[in-house]
């Protein structure tokens, strides 16, 4: 089954105006030269208006990195998913690492939200990943199939869902993985899904990987089989290394 590779950028909570703009430009303009893969950014919200300007013309898609279940109501400093369609937003990333640790966000809490999204036509990118010492202890598939079991609603389709493998202990620490583990995570989560769902959503849904991508070893993990693109964090930062991950594993 043939997916086309998706590369997503998170600023996380990166980027004032003046630099926020001219990434998003340079993405913008880079991204042309680029015919196979897919491109998205998750700026952080105060960004969001900007980058869609600068989008504009350009097959990069934007996305923002959290959002509330609700349509609307009195939930101070949160986002719904109706104001990130009206802002221009195509995907939001759900249930990341940081959300999970730094907010105590549940499997449950991310499934309403990822479900919210997908009712609005949004894309969501649902995180999953495992802590180091889960992987030291060897539960590595159980922690990313209950992610998975609980974290994914049940009318998922490859049309409005993503799902990242992000392993905790990677994340902007510059270690990863070897190939072979990213491929058994990933060829795990491909069977968990077509349990969920259906074989054919599970075929279909793409899978990323995430933590420290780089351009020196984006190309190892995206010619796996079960791997349909990176999530990049730090690199996401600089337009010549982003895209650098892209012609690398693109071309």
């Amino acid at each position: 089954m043939e997916r086309r590779l998706l590369i997503a950028g998170n600023w996380k909570m990166n980027g004032l105006s003046k630099d926020g703009l001219e990434l998003a430009k340079g993405v913008a303009s880079e991204s042309k030269k680029l015919d196979k893969c897919d491109f998205l950014i998750c700026p952080p919200f105060t960004l969001i208006a900007a980058a869609k300007k600068a989008l504009r013309g350009s097959k990069v898609a934007l996305g923002a990195q959290d959002v509330h279940f609700a349509e609307k109501g009195a939930h101070t400093g949160d986002i719904s998913p109706l104001m990130l369609k009206d802002l221009g937003c195509k995907f939001v990333i759900v249930g990341h690492s940081e959300r999970r640790a730094d907010h105590g966000e549940s499997d449950e809490l991310v499934c309403k939200k990822a479900k919210a999204a997908q009712e609005q036509g949004l894309t969501a990118v649902i995180c999953i990943g495992e802590t180091d010492e889960q992987r030291t202890a060897g539960k590595t598939i159980e922690v990313c199939t209950k992610q998975i079991l609980g974290s994914v609603p049940e009318k998922s389709t490859y049309r409005n869902t993503v799902i990242a493998y992000e392993p905790v202990w990677a994340i902007g620490s510059g270690k990863t993985p070897t190939p072979a583990e990213v491929e058994e995570v990933h060829a795990a989560v491909r069977k968990v899904l077509a349990k969920k769902l259906t074989k054919a959503q599970a075929a279909k849904i793409r899978i990323l990987y995430g933590g420290s991508v780089k351009p020196n070893n984006a190309k190892e993990f995206l010619s796996l089989e079960d791997v349909d693109g990176a999530l990049v964090g730090g690199a996401s930062l600089k337009v010549a290394d982003f895209m650098a991950i892209a012609t690398n594993s693109c071309c």
